[in-house]
């Protein structure tokens, strides 16, 4: 079952031709990572104290409808994959069942000097 968020589109979220503009549906995608975090358990800031933080590695997204202002979207996001070294999430931005992006986002944990390292124990196990 994915975890959804709603986005409303405003005004600053559209380009000259009254469109979501292609890059804001990446920020979307991550405001939806980000409340699946937190709905999942995980603290960030908990994590970044024990020096590993979270990176985008690879995005792979197909830009398949376009949203105008004041739709209502729906960010779905779920776990793809998940290895001793990456998260794979699966991400679709719908208005009502239509969807207008979809996104396969690969994320990976990295160190305090940017080295990556493996996905700790107990994050691999709330995200199985």
């Amino acid at each position: 079952m994915p975890y959804t968020l709603p986005i409303r589109v405003y005004y600053e979220d559209t380009d000259m031709a009254g469109i979501v503009y292609y890059a804001n549906y990446l920020k979307f995608i991550e405001r939806g990572r980000s409340e699946w975090v937190r709905e999942i358990g995980m603290d960030q800031h908990e994590m970044k104290a024990e020096g590993i933080v979270f990176a985008v590695r690879r995005v792979e997204c197909d830009y398949l409808g376009s949203a105008v202002l004041d739709d209502l979207l729906t960010v779905e996001t779920e776990v793809a994959n998940v290895t001793a070294a990456r998260l794979v999430m699966e991400q679709r931005v719908k208005r009502g069942e239509e969807v207008l992006f979809h996104a396969m986002v690969t994320v990976v944990c990295m160190n305090e000097t940017g080295q990556p390292v493996r996905l700790p124990a107990n994050i691999r196990q709330m995200v199985h």
